[in-house]
């Protein structure tokens, strides 16, 4: 299984950058699907989440600004991301939870990771 993350860059203050990933492999079934970030000297942080049925949670920081959305039928999980702060500079990881038709049980699986850097 391989999670394929896309469409990171540098931007400026108050652009817009949407996020790809998609899973590919011997796979089975896929519940929840998400992205994480880690900034530089910082611990790995939850930004959203989507399930099977498209239910969402969101990190208290990007609310309003952040739309996490899927395509069951492409594997991928998508992150819309508006009204860039310089605060969201990070490598965003995008995760999945899935079971693939050689194993019974889900296990996360994660993404290598695209930079954003949001910079005057």
């Amino acid at each position: 299984v391989q999670l394929q993350a896309s469409g990171g860059g540098l931007v400026q203050p108050g652009e817009s950058l949407r996020l790809s990933c998609a899973a590919s492999g011997n796979i089975y079934s896929i519940s929840d699907m998400g992205w994480f970030r880690q900034a530089p000297g910082k611990p790995r942080e939850l930004v959203a989440v989507i399930t099977s049925g498209s239910s969402t949670t969101y990190a208290e920081s990007v609310k309003g600004r952040f739309t996490i959305s899927r395509d069951n039928t492409k594997n991928t999980v998508y992150l819309q991301m508006t009204s860039l702060e310089p605060e969201d500079t990070a490598v965003y990881y995008c995760n999945a939870y899935l079971r693939t038709r050689t194993k019974i049980s889900y296990s996360y699986y994660w993404g290598q990771g695209t930079n954003v850097t949001v910079s005057s």
